[in-house]
């Protein structure tokens, strides 16, 4: 055990954020995200954590990492599709709240891909990690930024 740590966060997972450099991304899938699928196109590192929400793990793996602030938006959200555009996502919300707590720049912080962009931008993240979060159009890219 460490001192310090958000629990959720498995020695796998703190492994991998420790072992990701400036620039480099991790993808938080939802439970509907094909996280298996897209690690293996350009062999990201592909991380479990069933039973976990995506606020929760963001929240963790914020504690640990900054955001990159060389980059406009270092977080990034999956747009909804048309057929879609009626629905609400208050998952989006929190997730603000929550970047706002390790982020000055708050929701500004926040940006978004088209869904098909989405994927081939998540294709090339360092890590994908698949959560059991049951929300939709819960999944988040975040940029890794320096520790100064």
């Amino acid at each position: 055990m460490l001192k310090n740590i958000p629990p959720i966060l498995s020695p796998e997972l703190l492994k991998v954020l420790s072992e990701m450099g400036h620039g480099d991304r991790i993808c938080i899938g939802d439970g509907n995200f094909p996280g298996a699928s897209m690690a293996k196109a350009k062999n990201a590192v592909f991380v479990r954590a069933d039973g976990h929400g995506v606020p929760e793990l963001l929240d963790a793996i914020l504690t640990v990492i900054p955001l990159d602030a060389y980059v406009e938006t270092p977080a990034m959200l999956m747009e909804k599709m048309d057929c879609d555009k009626n629905l609400e996502i208050p998952v989006w919300d929190e997730y603000k709240k929550i970047i706002a707590k390790h982020d000055d720049r708050g929701a500004a912080a926040v940006g978004n891909y088209e869904r098909f962009e989405f994927y081939e931008q998540a294709k090339d993240c360092y890590c994908i990690l698949q959560s059991g979060e049951t929300a939709i159009y819960a999944n988040i890219i975040l940029q890794k930024g320096v520790i100064k």
